[in-house]
C-alpha cells in the first residue's frame, strides 16, 4: 500500500517544540512555555459552559438512565471533538458569504441560545410524563385531552441589506448553534464509547470502571441509545439540513467501522437470514471469509480508523463551518473536513501505539487491549513485515494459546510502533498544511498546535 510504503521511506522529521495541547486529564499541568496558542486555554470558558449545560440535555425521568447517560461526562476527558468544532467556528466565522444571515439569526430567531433549548414540538408530546417537568408533560392518570395550541409569534424577516455582499473578516466569535453542535458531537462520541465498551468487554474507561462494569451491559447499551436520541433532538433544532445530514452520516459511519473491525475484511458477503428469529449473531461465521492481503489489511485498517474515529472529527468540524454561513463552493468547509480527517487518523494511529507503549494507569484503560481482542493495528501490521510469522497470528486473530504473548514480543522487537508514529506524523503534517488557507488567528494557531500535540501525546 502506498501510504505504508511512504511511511517506510520517510526520514525522521526534525524535532518540534513541546506543546501541551492535549495535556488534559485534570488537574491540568503547568502551562507550556511554547509561544503557540493553547487551544484549551483559549476556549476554557466555553468548554466549561458546554460541559455544565450538557448535563441538562441528558435529563430523564428514570434515575438509572440519568446515571448511565451522565456517567462518562463526569470523568475528565480530552474533549477533542468539541474542541475542534469550536476552534473551526472561531477560525472561520465571518468568512462565509452567509455569515450575516446566521449572525442575525443568532440574535433574532430560533438560533438564539434560549430558543435552542426549546423543542420544536410541544413538550408534553416529546417528553411524555416527566415528574421533574409537571407543567410541560401529561400524566397517564387520565385520558389525554386535546390541547389548542397557543398563538405563535409572528415571523420576523431579516433586514433586506443583510443579503448583500459583505467583506470577509474574522469576527473571533462563536454562535449559539456552534456551541450546541460541540455538545452534540461529544454526546455522539460518548454514546459510541458506551457501545464500544460493551462490545469490547472493557473493564476500565478514563481511569474508572467502565459503564458496563458499573451498570451492566444492558444499561450501557440503552444509555448509548438514549444519548443518540438526545443528540438527534438537539441536532434538529440547529436549523441546517446539511448539518443534520453530516452528523447523521457519522452515526452510520460508527456502525460501519465497528462491523469492519469485527470482520477484519471489506469483502464479506451478506450474512444469510437465520431460520430462528432468536438466534444470536455468529461471530465465528462473521470472521470466516478469505483473509485479505497485506496491502488490503492496511486499506481496511485505515478505512476503519476513519469510520470509527476521524469521521466524527472531520464532519463535526465541517458542520461548524456550515453553521457559520459557509456555502457550497467556498473553501472553508473543505479545509475543516480535510483537517479533521487527517488529524483524526493521526490521533487514532497514536492511540494504537499507546496500547503498546503506555501503562494502564496512563491510558485509563487496559493495555494491549487490541491484541487481546484479536485486532491487528498499525504496529502489528508493520511488525509483520519484519517478522512474517506474525501473519498467521493475525489471520487467526491471535486466538491460539500464546499468540498474544508471542506477538507482543515480536512487535516490541520491531520498528512497528515507531513506524506507526511516523505515519501519524504524515497525516498530522497534512492537517497542518491545509490551515494555510485560513487567515492567521489565535484559533488557527491553536489548530496548528493540536497537530503537534496529537502526535506527541503519551496518554
Amino acid at each position: 500500500m502506498r501510504v505504508a510504503y511512504n511511511a517506510r521511506r520517510i526520514t525522521r522529521p526534525r524535532s518540534v517544540r513541546h506543546h501541551s495541547a492535549l495535556a488534559q486529564p485534570q488537574p491540568r499541568p503547568a502551562p507550556s512555555t511554547s509561544t503557540k496558542t493553547d487551544p484549551y486555554a483559549l476556549l476554557a470558558p466555553h468548554l466549561e459552559q458546554m460541559r455544565t449545560s450538557l448535563l441538562t440535555l441528558l435529563g430523564s425521568s428514570h434515575p438509572s438512565l440519568n446515571a448511565i447517560a451522565q456517567y462518562y461526562f463526569l470523568h475528565p476527558s480530552k474533549q477533542l471533538r468539541p474542541l475542534l468544532v469550536l476552534l473551526f467556528a472561531r477560525a472561520t466565522n465571518g468568512l462565509g458569504s452567509e455569515f450575516p444571515q446566521v449572525n442575525w439569526a443568532a440574535d433574532n430567531a430560533r438560533a438564539h441560545q434560549k430558543e435552542l433549548d426549546a423543542p420544536l414540538t410541544r413538550k408534553d408530546i416529546l417528553c411524555d410524563w416527566n415528574p421533574s417537568m409537571p407543567d410541560h408533560t401529561a400524566s397517564f392518570e387520565s385520558a389525554f385531552e386535546l390541547r389548542i395550541p397557543p398563538p405563535q409569534s409572528p415571523y420576523t424577516p431579516p433586514p433586506p441589506l443583510i443579503h448583500q455582499t459583505h467583506p470577509q473578516a474574522l469576527t473571533h466569535t462563536l454562535l449559539p448553534t456552534q456551541l450546541r453542535l460541540a455538545q452534540i458531537v461529544e454526546m455522539i462520541h460518548v454514546a459510541s464509547l458506551l457501545h464500544d465498551d460493551v462490545l469490547d468487554k472493557s473493564p476500565l474507561r478514563r481511569g474508572a470502571p467502565s459503564a458496563p462494569a458499573a451498570f451492566g451491559n444492558k444499561l450501557a447499551v440503552l444509555g448509548g441509545d438514549f444519548l443518540l436520541g438526545r443528540a438527534s433532538a438537539a441536532l434538529s433544532r440547529l436549523g441546517s439540513h446539511e448539518v443534520v445530514e453530516l452528523i447523521a452520516s457519522v452515526i452510520a459511519n460508527l456502525v460501519e467501522g465497528e462491523i469492519l473491525q469485527m470482520k477484519g475484511s471489506g469483502t464479506e458477503a451478506a450474512p444469510s437470514p437465520s431460520s430462528s428469529a432468536s438466534s444470536a449473531i455468529d461471530l465465528e461465521d462473521l470472521h470466516s471469509s478469505p483473509s485479505p492481503s497485506s496491502s488490503d489489511k492496511w486499506s481496511i485498517y485505515l478505512k476503519k480508523t476513519y469510520l470509527k474515529t476521524a469521521s466524527l472529527m472531520a464532519k463535526g468540524a465541517r458542520a461548524a463551518v456550515v453553521l457559520g454561513g459557509c456555502r457550497e463552493g467556498e473553501v472553508w468547509k473543505e479545509v475543516a473536513y480535510a483537517y479533521g480527517r487527517n488529524l483524526g487518523i493521526a490521533f487514532q494511529l497514536i492511540d494504537d501505539t499507546l496500547d503498546f507503549s503506555s501503562s494502564t494507569a496512563q491510558l485509563g484503560k487496559p493495555g494491549f487491549a487490541d491484541l487481546r481482542l484479536g485486532l491487528a493495528t498499525g504496529p502489528a501490521l508493520y511488525a509483520a513485515e519484519e517478522f512474517p510469522e506474525l501473519e498467521a497470528m493475525i489471520e487467526r486473530r491471535f486466538g491460539k494459546d500464546g499468540d498474544v504473548e508471542t506477538a507482543l514480543t515480536l512487535i516490541s522487537s520491531s520498528r512497528g510502533v515507531e513506524r506507526t508514529r511516523e505515519l501519524a506524523r504524515i497525516h498530522a503534517e497534512k492537517a497542518r498544511e491545509v490551515l494555510a488557507l485560513l487567515p492567521r488567528s489565535d484559533a488557527r494557531d491553536a489548530l496548528e498546535g493540536l497537530t503537534e500535540g496529537v502526535v506527541k501525546r503519551r496518554w
